[in-house]
């Protein structure tokens, strides 16, 4: 039997059918970019061209498959909701029906931390922390409908799990769902200076390969109807950007920026892009959102699945390594 991968050619998915592959895992391969899905053209990786809000090809790409992988997700930080939601909620519960008609006994699906509130009280939110009273960015609210839609479902003869990775980074796809990769590397090449507010705001940074391992190990070890989430070391941006100085011995001076000054250049951001034809690197929403503490446990996952992340230096280590050697 083999496993089937939605959202194949992204930055988690790219490497997670790599990874299966590397395993002996027959995987089925979910893509929509004819340009993309070249990066996948591997042994051992059948490519099946469709769309997660098309449930016909998901049967046929499912064809024999005894588990999934839905990785698949929109996380622009510009778009209209209404189309967050579709495929976001609407093509998750597309890819499980899909997943149940085509005999498919067990599911893993990636939501995100973020969806589990900031941790401004001091303490480090969980799988467990209560639901918070509204989100920062409509990405985050599709999540969080996504879960709940997932607890109304008839869940007879297939089994469904949940992840959510934190802050991913490390080697692969520039995309926006490696923001921190692109941030490390602009300030290894002189493009970036800046820490958000003063620097002290906290949150979780995971490296990718742990949250390849995460998905892998959610599979075959966790819980049906539980959820994990697959996180990394907490850090302030100080401590992000001391560790990055550290490994890499580049010290550049950075300065802080005021938050009312990003809400600011946000706004400005926003304001042009519909005129450039280019997405903002942020905006408001997001500016908000770093305004927090984001600390969160992997305690769980570690006691349950077996879950266990490299360092916060050795991850970096090795991202910094890839990106001197390939830019």
């Amino acid at each position: 039997m083999s496993v089937f991968v939605s959202g194949s050619t992204g930055y988690i998915g790219k490497q997670l059918v790599m990874r299966l592959s590397e395993l002996g895992e027959g995987v089925h391969a979910l893509y929509r970019s004819e340009e993309k899905r070249k990066t996948i053209d591997l042994a051992g990786i059948q490519q099946f061209k469709g769309d997660i809000l098309d449930q016909s090809s998901l049967l046929v790409a499912m064809k024999g498959c005894s588990e999934a992988y839905h990785v698949a997700a929109f996380a622009g930080v510009v778009f209209d909701p209404s189309t967050i939601y579709r495929l976001n909620v609407e093509g998750t519960l597309n890819v499980i029906a899909a997943a149940k008609q085509a005999g498919v006994k067990r599911v893993v699906v990636t939501s995100t931390a973020g969806i589990l509130g900031p941790s401004n009280s001091g303490i480090p939110v969980n799988e467990s922390s209560p639901d918070p009273d509204s989100f920062f960015t409509p990405y985050e609210l599709s999540k969080f409908q996504m879960e709940q839609k997932i607890k109304e479902l008839d869940l007879s003869g297939i089994e469904v799990v949940i992840v959510n990775p934190t802050r991913v980074y490390g080697p692969g796809l520039l995309s926006e769902s490696n923001g921190v990769t692109l941030m490390i590397k602009k300030y290894l090449k002189n493009k970036w200076r800046f820490l958000p507010g003063n620097g002290t705001q906290s949150g979780n940074y995971v490296f990718v390969e742990d949250v390849v391992k995460g998905h892998i190990l959610a599979m075959e070890r966790g819980k049906p109807g539980e959820r994990y989430i697959l996180g990394g070391a907490n850090l302030s941006y100080i401590q992000l950007f001391d560790l990055v100085r550290e490994v890499s011995q580049t010290f550049k001076k950075l300065y802080r920026i005021p938050f009312w000054s990003m809400m600011a250049a946000s706004y400005a951001m926003q304001g042009i892009a519909p005129l450039t034809g280019r997405p903002p690197l942020i905006v408001p929403d997001l500016v908000r959102k770093f305004n927090h503490h984001w600390v969160v446990s992997s305690e769980k996952a570690a006691r349950e699945i077996g879950y266990a992340p490299v360092s916060a230096r050795e991850g970096i280590d090795l991202t910094v390594q890839w990106i001197n050697n390939n830019f």
